[in-house]
């Protein structure tokens, strides 16, 4: 767990969702939302990228919050292959307006699977007309779900070697959108020994 990490209990749509929320040193500018990969294979919001994600958002001056998906921790519930962790992440994001209430920035992040959840969330806050100011996507989880089309302004980076979710299935994503794949090359999937890299990358594209 990061220093200064907060975790929480809040009430979800089926019982308790447990959060961790992670905030800037100085003012914070807007919220961001962190989903971590698939739970079935050990997915948390303690995974390393997931904490590496939220770490670069607040030195960024986001407040970070990272849900436990369902089924995980002390979120109620069963995994439900995206649907329900969709509407879980929306009723966080309402939870986190109206607790940290008076900004209007909103930010994604997802790891893996949870790309693929935020790419969903993503397309339902359009059809809400609530625009996001940015998304970020590591390890995109295309051609293992069916990650959604996302704003050409997305931060899309990838390990050059992940044996997951290949690269070249997230360049056949991105290529009817046009949109740029930073590759890091001899990277993973879980990014190990490139996690600052990857931070880099974040701050170096924002």
């Amino acid at each position: 767990m990061m220093a200064g990490t907060q975790k929480r209990l809040i009430k979800g749509l089926v019982g308790d969702i447990e959060i961790a929320i992670d905030s800037p040193n100085g003012e914070a500018i807007g919220l961001a939302l962190v989903a971590h990969p698939h739970p079935l294979f050990g997915g948390t919001m303690d995974n390393k990228v997931a904490q590496t994600l939220a770490r670069t958002l607040t030195d960024l001056g986001y407040i970070a919050v990272r849900p436990n998906f369902r089924g995980v921790g002390q979120t109620s519930g069963e995994h439900d292959h995206g649907v329900a962790e969709t509407q879980d992440s929306l009723h966080v994001i309402d939870w986190m307006r109206a607790e940290f209430s008076g900004f209007s920035s909103l930010v994604l992040a997802g790891f893996s699977f949870g790309s693929f959840v935020q790419s969903c969330v993503a397309k339902e806050l359009g059809l809400r007309n609530e625009p996001i100011q940015r998304i970020v996507m590591v390890g995109t989880a295309a051609g293992k779900w069916a990650v959604e089309s996302v704003p050409e302004d997305a931060i899309v980076i990838h390990g050059e070697r992940d044996d997951v979710i290949p690269l070249e299935a997230v360049m056949r994503w991105a290529e009817p959108q046009k949109l740029p794949v930073t590759v890091i090359p001899g990277a993973g999937h879980f990014f190990h020994g490139d996690l600052h890299v990857l931070k880099n990358i974040i701050r170096q594209q924002w």
